[in-house]
């Protein structure tokens, strides 16, 4: 039963960064010219895009290797939950387009704006954990872990 709540851990988490490892991280690196345009839609010029595409690259696999490993996991949850609000509010601006009640590309932008929120909330899961008594544990130690795969059974009488 043991191996089953490891594999149960394991699949949770990935597929929580599952879309940023491998798919978004490598989406930047294979097409990255395209990329470095999206982010200009944000920041307008080169070099600052440049710079979050490479920023972006390097959370997307070191915050999601973090996230599996266990290591420093709950740090890294929390960045990754930072990254999906500012990705959602920087590039998926569902009022932007000003047509959101019509049908029209505010409202597909608007979906995306609140899975990013959604996907934040189950980083910050790991973060904090399911109970209001692990939020001091976090902000004692937030470099801690979460020993996702360590498998602890109660002593029964």
């Amino acid at each position: 039963m043991a191996t089953l709540d490891i594999v149960i851990a394991f699949g949770v988490r990935l597929l929580l960064v599952l879309l940023f490892l491998p798919f978004s991280a490598a989406d930047k690196i294979f097409n990255f010219r395209g990329a470095v345009g999206q982010a200009r839609e944000a920041v307008h010029a080169t070099a600052p895009a440049v710079t979050l595409i490479l920023i972006g690259v390097c959370v997307e696999i070191g915050m999601s290797l973090c996230i599996l490993t266990g290591f420093c996991d709950r740090a890294a949850a929390f960045v990754m939950a930072g990254y999906c609000g500012v990705t959602a509010l920087l590039w998926k601006q569902f009022w932007k387009p000003g047509d959101f009640w019509a049908g029209g590309e505010g409202r597909a932008l608007f979906w995306d704006f609140l899975k990013n929120f959604a996907l934040a909330g189950g980083f910050l899961l790991i973060t904090f954990g399911t109970g209001a008594s692990s939020v001091q544990g976090f902000l004692a130690d937030p470099l801690s872990s979460t020993h996702p795969y360590s498998v602890t059974r109660e002593a029964r009488p």
